[in-house]
């Protein structure tokens, strides 16, 4: 089978994320990992968390922490929710690892070797009292726009602008609050990328009719804009050192890579990470290096981080004259807002993940954000849609489904599979039906169309409910006892199904239902065509166990007391 690498945008180590966050990269990758493994291919699934830049110093120096201990307590903490949303990494690393450091370094020595990189005199704000140079959002002051003053000296968040530090009125150092600043020379790197745009145009011209539109249209823009020289190094205390052995001037000087230059080689840093784990059976190069005819690489991001895996890393991988892989598919999303607004995690605007678990299990929130993921437009979160959601797919659908199956079962047939009559015409039309559904979920599925695919598996689970209140049991018990027997256990066979496949998008559920009988050889990864026609994956005669309620409906209450908690208006 084929090896997939996949990867999804590394989460900023500054807070707990949204569930804009989750839904825009690390939740579709997952699913589509799953989904890649069920059906046996070779997968690795590499994240981490991007841990240098001016926020982490700042938010350490908030809680008064070295900006490595605050990062290491931040790394946990994110990582123990996306547990708790059973994202199952095969690894999620640091960018602040020994690895990235080294493979970032390398990178910086090739492209200088071949006349890429350039050192470069810039004018930056400075401040005497600090005794360092300032980066952007190292300055604060008012917006000249908006008048909003606690701007960045990089954008105003109340109005969004693009600034430039001395764009600010009343500037101060984020530090020490000091407005004793000056203008001064210092030099930092700069990556020629304007010498690489022709082979970042031949490279997308190759892959952009593959990509979903969002990609390829902000790629095109970028190039077509042109790209332009970008330094790749900060006056900071924290990140990748610029190495000593090539540019000793700013070594000295304490100048760091750019958090945009490390971040993306962290993919493959992780991926070092990883393998060093167990070097005797994990090759993180084999992944990497020289192997663009063996693996497949998917990317997952949301929109804003497109420009930089589609044209800025792609040219430093370009200059850089090594065979490293790139990417084959970028899937971009759109955002998800909450009713109709962004979500804000400085102004504690919308659900953050970690909120999400206090409230409701993960697989609550896996399938509502993946069946309303933003892929062709943006979407958005209200409490209203999220509450309709769960009682009619979950509760109502999948749920109540599986219970009143099974209690029923129980209640009449004792706790092991009835056997009943043979198959019917009512059984073969639900089997045809099965696997013409199965059929189109695979078909979404292999196609990252993860709305598409949501629907095809809500259908599956429709179709057990359809075919029930055809046969209705309940009724059928009191005239053809067999006939009854028959449907419970043809019901039966479609929880097991609904097990099986369901799994990428509701882990924790599947697995409920799937060791609801007592197989004592259920090795199934997939099903196949033939297997859903016939439907006869759990024999009669197998013990089987009612489970607790999966999904609990949502009340009114339930809603408004949402509403009050984060806010439920349009904004």
């Amino acid at each position: 089978m084929a090896r997939h690498l996949i990867t999804s945008a590394l989460p900023y180590i500054n807070g707990i994320k949204h569930l804009g966050n989750m839904v825009g990269s690390m939740l579709p990758a997952d699913v589509y990992s799953r989904y890649l493994r069920q059906r046996g291919h070779d997968v690795l699934y590499i994240c981490a968390t991007d841990e240098h830049g001016t926020p982490a110093e700042l938010a350490a120096k908030e809680q008064g922490l070295p900006v490595a201990e605050f990062c290491a307590q931040a790394h946990d903490a994110q990582k123990a929710v996306y547990d708790g949303f059973a994202l199952a990494f095969d690894y999620f690393g640091r960018s602040s690892s020994a690895q990235n450091v080294e493979i970032t370094q390398h990178f910086a020595r090739r492209l200088n070797e071949n006349g890429f990189v350039e050192e470069r005199a810039i004018r930056q704000v400075y401040s005497p009292t600090d005794g360092r140079f300032l980066p952007d959002r190292y300055v604060e002051g008012t917006c000249p726009h908006c008048g909003y003053d606690k701007a960045r000296g990089d954008q105003c968040e109340n109005c969004t602008r693009v600034l430039d530090p001395t764009d600010l009125i009343n500037p101060r150092s984020a530090i020490s609050g000091s407005t004793d600043l000056e203008v001064r020379e210092t030099k930092h790197l700069f990556l020629l990328q304007s010498k690489l745009q022709h082979e970042v145009e031949e490279w997308v011209s190759r892959h952009e009719a593959d990509w979903p539109q969002l990609a390829s249209s902000i790629a095109r823009k970028w190039l077509t804009e042109g790209l332009h020289d970008r330094a790749i190094t900060r006056d900071l205390d924290w990140g990748v050192p610029v190495p000593a052995d090539t540019w000793p001037e700013l070594a000295a000087e304490g100048k760091v890579f750019y958090v945009w230059f490390d971040a993306p080689i962290e993919y493959i840093g992780a991926t070092k990470e990883w393998s060093d784990l167990d070097p005797e059976n994990r090759d993180w190069k084999s992944w990497w290096y020289d192997v663009d005819t063996d693996v497949r690489y998917t990317e997952f991001m949301a929109k804003d981080n497109v420009p930089f895996h589609t044209v800025m890393f792609p040219a430093t991988e370009l200059g850089v004259r090594e065979p490293w892989k790139k990417v084959d598919y970028v899937k971009a999303f759109n955002w998800l807002t909450y009713y109709g607004g962004k979500f804000s995690t400085s102004q504690k605007r919308g659900v953050f993940t970690d909120q999400a678990l206090d409230i409701l299990p993960a697989d609550y929130w896996r399938y509502f954000l993946i069946a309303n993921a933003p892929e062709s437009d943006d979407s958005s979160f209200t409490w209203e849609h999220f509450t309709a959601t769960v009682n009619k797919d979950l509760a109502d659908t999948l749920g109540n489904f599986v219970n009143r199956v099974l209690s029923f079962s129980k209640k009449r047939f004792g706790e092991d599979v009835p056997a009943g009559s043979a198959a019917g015409e009512a059984e073969a039309k639900l089997g045809e039906q099965i696997a013409e559904l199965l059929a189109e979920y695979e078909s979404q599925m292999e196609a990252l169309q993860f709305r598409k695919a949501a629907a095809a598996l809500r259908a599956l689970w429709s179709a057990g409910n359809s075919y029930l209140e055809e046969k209705a049991p309940w009724l059928e018990i009191k005239t053809d006892k067999e006939g009854a027997a028959l449907t419970l256990r043809t019901a039966m066979n479609l929880i097991h199904l609904y097990a099986v496949v369901s799994e990428p998008f509701i882990p924790a559920t599947a697995k409920i239902m799937r060791e609801a009988f007592s197989l004592t050889d259920d090795t199934a990864t997939w099903v196949t065509a033939d297997e859903a026609r016939t439907l006869a994956s759990v024999p009669a005669g197998t013990p089987f166990t009612v489970p607790p309620v999966l999904f609990a409906k949502l009340t009114d209450e339930d809603l408004e007391a949402y509403k009050e908690r984060f806010g439920g208006t349009e904004e």
